[in-house]
Formats: C-alpha cells, sequence, structure tokens
C-alpha cells in the first residue's frame, strides 16, 4: 500500500509537470504570434501572420484574433479580417465583447463601411455578447456616418436600457448622431440638456450641429451659454463659433472671437486659421484675412484657397492671379477647388487672356475640368461680352450644361436677334426644372426688356397654371 500511494504521487506530479510544460508551450506560442504583428506593414505580411495562426491552431484564441483584427484596421483590411471571423463555418461562441469592439471601432473608422459596423453591432447582441461603453461610441458614430435615425434610435434605447447614458463620451457621441441624422435637431437637444454632466467636446458638438444645419445664430448663443457655464472652449469649438461669425458677417462678433483666442491662449491650428481667414474674407475685411495667412507658420492647400476664394469674391483678380503664382513658388500643388476660386476671381476682374490659360493649364496637373469649371469660364466669356464665344465653348463641352450655366447663357442674350436661342434654352431649363419659378422669370424679364408683350404674357399665365408664383424681392442693411 505504501509502494501504491508513492507510484501514485509520482504518477501526479509527472502528470502536473506534463501540463504545466504544455500550458507553457501555448502561452510561449500566443506570445510568439502577438510579436509578429509588430512589424506587421503590409497586407502581404498580413497574409503570412493568418497562415501562421492557422498552422499554430489560434484561431479561437480571442486575445491573438484581437491583435489580427486591429492590425487589419490599421492597414485598412477591416473587410479582411471580418470575412474570417465571421465565415459561415467558424464558431464564434468564444468572442467577447473587446474582439467585436475592435471590429465595430474598425468599420466606423471606414467612410464608405460604416454600415457594416452596424451590422457587426446586431449580430453581436443576436449572439448574446453584452456591449460595453465602449461599444456605443463607435456604433453611434456608424449610424451618424449613414443617417439612419430609426437605427440611431434603437441604440439610444440600448444605451438606456443599460444604464450607459451617464457616461460623458457616450452622450456626446449621441448628441452626434442625433445632429447627423436629418430633422433629429431637436432630439440632439434634448439629449444635450438632460446630460448629468458636459465637457468642452458636448458644447463643441452641439455648437458644431448647428453649423453643419445653417443655424449660425443658434450656435452663437449656444457658446455666449458655454461662457456663463465657465466652460474653457477648446480650438475645435473657437473653429465653429468664427465659421459661425462668418456666416452672419459679424465682423464685430469675428474680431472679438480673435481676440478671445489670443488672450485665452487657445492653440492657433491650421484648422483654426483657416477659418479666421475665411471669416474675414466673408466680413469684407481682405486685409485682416490675408494678414491671418501671412501670419500662419504651417499652412495646408485649404489656406491658400480661402484667400483665392476670398480675393475673388471681392473682386481682386490681379492680387488672386500673383497670390496663385505664389502657391506655386511655394511647392503646393494646386486642386480643383483652388483652380475654381482662380477662375471666379479672373471671371470678376475680367481676365478672359489668364482665365482661359489657367483653365487649359489643370490638365497639366492632371485635373479633369469639373461642370464647376465650365461655369466659370461660361460666366467668365459672358461676362466681357463674348456670348457667341461662350455659345461655341458650351457646344464644345464634353458633358450636358447645367442649370446654372443655361441661366448665364440666357442672362446675356439680350438683343432681339438672340430671343429664340433664349427661348431654346429656357425650355431646356424647364424640362429639366419645370416648377423652379426663376426660369419662367428670366424669360418673362428678357421679353419685357424688348418690349414683346404678348410672349411675357404668355409666360405670366404658364406660371398662374402651374401653380408657380414669383418670390418677392428683398433688401437687408
Amino acid at each position: 500500500m505504501r509502494l501504491y500511494a508513492t507510484q501514485r504521487r509520482l504518477f501526479r506530479n509527472i502528470t502536473t509537470q506534463s501540463l504545466s510544460s504544455k500550458s507553457q508551450r501555448q502561452r510561449s506560442t500566443q506570445l510568439n504570434c502577438l510579436s509578429l504583428f509588430q512589424n506587421c506593414k503590409s497586407l502581404l505580411h498580413l497574409h503570412q501572420i493568418h497562415a501562421q495562426i492557422l498552422k499554430l491552431g489560434l484561431q479561437n484564441n480571442p486575445l491573438v484574433l484581437t491583435k489580427f483584427t486591429s492590425t487589419s484596421s490599421d492597414l485598412h483590411a477591416i473587410d479582411y479580417a471580418s470575412s474570417f471571423l465571421f465565415h459561415p463555418g467558424v464558431d464564434t461562441h468564444n468572442y467577447d465583447t473587446f474582439l467585436f469592439n475592435t471590429v465595430i471601432r474598425g468599420y466606423a473608422k471606414t467612410s464608405d463601411l460604416k454600415h457594416c459596423a452596424v451590422n457587426v453591432y446586431c449580430f453581436m447582441v443576436r449572439n448574446g455578447v453584452l456591449p460595453n461603453k465602449f461599444t456605443y461610441p463607435f456604433v453611434l458614430k456608424a449610424c451618424a456616418g449613414v443617417g439612419d435615425l430609426r437605427l440611431g434610435k434603437q441604440v439610444h434605447g440600448s444605451v438606456l436600457k443599460l444604464g450607459f447614458e451617464g457616461d460623458l463620451h457616450v452622450g456626446n457621441t449621441v448628441v452626434h448622431m442625433y445632429g447627423c441624422c436629418e430633422d433629429a435637431i431637436e432630439d440632439a437637444r434634448k439629449v444635450f440638456d438632460e446630460m448629468p454632466e458636459r465637457n468642452s467636446v458636448t458644447w463643441s458638438v452641439m455648437i458644431g450641429v448647428y453649423m453643419r444645419l445653417g443655424l449660425s445664430v443658434y450656435a452663437v448663443e449656444l457658446f455666449r451659454q458655454m461662457q456663463v457655464a465657465k466652460v474653457s472652449p477648446d480650438e475645435f469649438t473657437m473653429v465653429a463659433v468664427v465659421s459661425a461669425c462668418g456666416d452672419l458677417s459679424d465682423i464685430e462678433l469675428g474680431k472679438w472671437a480673435e481676440s478671445y483666442i489670443e488672450r485665452e491662449q487657445i492653440h492657433k491650428s491650421v484648422e483654426l486659421c483657416n477659418s479666421l481667414i475665411s471669416m474675414f474674407m466673408k466680413c469684407g475685411d481682405v486685409e485682416k484675412a490675408v494678414s491671418v495667412f501671412r501670419s500662419m507658420k504651417e499652412r495646408d492647400i485649404v489656406s491658400w484657397t480661402s484667400v483665392l476664394s476670398g480675393l475673388g469674391m471681392h473682386g481682386h483678380g490681379k492680387e488672386a492671379v500673383s497670390f496663385f503664382e505664389e502657391m506655386k513658388g511655394a511647392g503646393v500643388t494646386p486642386d480643383d477647388t483652388a483652380f475654381i476660386s482662380l477662375l471666379n476671381a479672373c471671371s470678376h476682374a475680367g481676365l478672359v487672356d489668364q482665365g482661359r490659360f489657367y483653365f487649359k493649364s489643370m490638365m497639366d496637373y492632371g485635373i479633369p475640368p469639373k461642370m464647376k469649371h465650365y461655369g466659370c469660364m461660361v460666366d467668365l466669356l459672358c461676362r466681357a461680352g463674348l456670348v457667341q464665344v461662350a455659345l461655341k465653348f458650351v457646344e464644345s463641352m464634353p458633358i450636358e450644361p447645367n442649370s446654372i450655366i443655361l441661366r448665364t447663357l440666357i442672362n446675356a442674350c439680350h438683343s432681339q436677334d438672340q430671343v429664340k436661342l433664349n427661348e431654346v434654352f429656357t425650355e431646356r431649363l424647364i424640362n429639366n426644372e419645370p416648377m423652379h419659378e426663376s426660369n419662367y422669370v428670366i424669360l418673362s424679364n428678357i421679353y419685357a426688356k424688348l418690349s414683346i408683350w404678348e410672349n411675357k404674357y404668355i409666360i405670366r399665365q404658364m406660371m398662374e397654371q402651374k401653380g408657380i408664383k414669383k418670390n418677392p424681392g428683398c433688401t437687408m442693411v
């Protein structure tokens, strides 16, 4: 009996050592696999690591799968990871919340795959995996990206059910979600008002919602409430506030915002300086806008384009051309928006030759002209009185002219022999936009100017029959 007990104790020790050794080998294998992800810089390398995961039998290890998913997301290959994780034959019962969060985050960061983040969330809930407070910000961001208010409300309901409404980060994304969905501004404000705690991000999100909807007055008013609440704004808040000042053309408020930024020593990021440039240009202070640009330590293409657009808006065509050449000299490659601003500046200043030159030079930068570029050229030629040249230009366009181009041509054709041409263009406009009152008014005014009263009366009758009314003009000082 004593010998038997000794043998049993010896066998137990050997078994324990064997199991311990096996556990150590598994841990070592897992660590070695995880270390492979540190130097993964390409999709090919990721495929090789994937093969090693399968070879080592780690395809059901949540930690390895989470790292694999995170790396796939960094390489913009979240779809590849998802196809492996959620393959029909794969057992998903070992998948935890952290793994699902990683997949949802990867999809939420990808602009054209945000709907997949919502699908993964629904799959997660159906399989009995409970979301946590880190799940909802990404799901709500995805709902905002696709603009699905119905689904967003369902997710919000889940937030309330699980008791995460008090989490600051979750609350901020709920406000953002409602703000991105159509006709949900009241829901966004209600959530904002009911939040037990708010930080500068919360206020910035709500101010940004108002700005996105063009409600600049409400954005400024909310900023004033933010100051009363003694919450210090950050640079993102001030970007929205400065943009609101520009939309309202409130130069005094804009100057106050700039001095407030200086006084509170708010970081003047490139985005904030761009907003200041745009604001001063919209308010008519061209000199101040250029001064802000000159003071910038770093600039991007938006900085240059903002100045170009403002100079063109105020008729400083020659200065815009000089500025454009300076931009090229600084090594900044112009984009299609920069060319729109430049062509618009040439149009307002009557610089026909320069406008033609820069329009042709777009192809040197690999930028094919779009409808807005063609529209700028038609406007340039019509303003210079070159109506026949503009007509030939429109006929040579590889795309059908839009309503704006047609209206520009109609307004440029004032002589008696161009009435038939106006009628042709207006007929095309009416076919494209049968309920747009300006299409009828333009032709009616031309008939009145040429004293063709009978045709003017016919146009007015057509408007009455279709129930179209001319919007009354107004002037605001």
